[in-house]
């Protein structure tokens, strides 16, 4: 290809590349105002000029978007589905915010620490209890990477399998519309019955997914060994958060 061909092929993709930017940057302000309608216009357009102005590095990082659901720790039936968007931080550890949408109207719900078993291992008894396996999820296909092709998302899932999560939801919002009390600990299924299948048919649904067939993709990967200590509720008892008064140092 002559220096011409390529100078113009350069051009071309730094042009469409500019324009996708554009599109972007068009469609987050298109977002930002439809939220903000309703707020004074002052506060508009600060939010419509800081999101065109401000560099926001650690959420353009987050690379991962995946939905699946949580219970809360002491409460099996209380299930809500989880929408997750995470940055691969270290080898180790990925690290996750987590709304009840994919929507520009998201709320945020809570935080997930993603940690590899040989992490997981070095944990302490009273650490460990926080934490819950992910084998299930992805075995069952509950847990997914929307939009992601299937070969692609299987080999994301191959390496997932075997971590654990850390999950504290910081809104109830299976029952408040506000984001009042204190943050609680969630927990992941682990097996067959324990989820809410009408739940899982709505979510499907609504991503045009079908969680029975990503179970069938996903019978080649191999099943882990879950590690002592993790899912610590199965066995009947589990920990929770509580309020309580402490006296102040000075």
């Amino acid at each position: 290809m002559g220096h011409n061909n390529l100078k113009s092929l350069g051009l071309g993709i730094a042009a469409g590349a500019t324009a996708i930017g554009g599109i972007i940057a068009g469609r987050k302000a298109l977002s930002i105002a439809r939220i903000s309608q309703g707020h004074p216009f002052k506060h508009r357009m600060l939010d419509v000029s800081s999101d065109l102005l401000q560099p926001k590095y650690p959420l353009e990082a987050m690379s991962t978007y995946l939905n699946g659901f949580h219970f809360y720790a002491d409460d099996m039936g209380r299930q809500v589905e989880a929408t997750h968007f995470c940055i691969h931080l270290r080898h180790d550890l990925h690290q996750c915010v987590i709304f009840d949408s994919n929507r520009p109207d998201a709320r945020l719900i809570g935080i997930e620490y993603i940690i590899s078993e040989e992490r997981f291992r070095t944990l302490d008894e009273e650490e460990q209890q926080l934490w819950h396996s992910h084998h299930y999820e992805v075995k069952s296909g509950m847990l997914v990477a929307p939009g992601v092709p299937e070969l692609a998302e299987h080999v994301y899932f191959e390496d997932l399998v075997t971590t654990y999560g850390k999950t504290f939801h910081t809104w109830q919002y299976d029952r408040e519309d506000f984001p009042y009390g204190i943050p609680q600990l969630m927990m992941g299924f682990t097996a067959d019955g324990q989820a809410d299948t009408e739940l899982i048919q709505d979510r499907d649904e609504a991503l045009g997914i079908s969680t029975p067939e990503k179970r069938h993709n996903r019978a080649d990967i191999p099943t882990p060994l879950v590690q002592p200590g993790a899912n610590g509720w199965e066995n009947g008892q589990t920990v929770q958060i509580s309020l309580r008064n402490l006296d102040v140092s000075f």
